[in-house]
């Protein structure tokens, strides 16, 4: 699991996200709140878990995109 550290540009406010992890072809989101969603190739699509991972690695807008996107999510816990 990698830590996610995005603060809003808008407000400086740390985001919604705590932690995340992947594999090859799904990513589990963990958000302060202290839910997760998995987001898999079957539940959303490639484009959508790929375009996630990459903003998680960026550390940059991964709520946003979420919450912008609503990609069904494969679980959530």
């Amino acid at each position: 699991m990698k830590n996610y550290h995005s603060v809003s540009p808008i407000t400086g406010k740390p985001t919604g996200i705590r932690d995340y992890d992947y594999d090859k072809e799904s990513i589990s989101i963990y958000f302060t709140s202290g839910s997760r969603y998995t987001y898999t190739y079957d539940s959303c699509g490639a484009d959508h878990v790929e375009a996630m991972k990459a903003l998680a690695d960026s550390q940059d807008g991964l709520n946003t995109y979420t919450t912008k996107h609503k990609p069904p999510y494969a679980s959530k816990s």
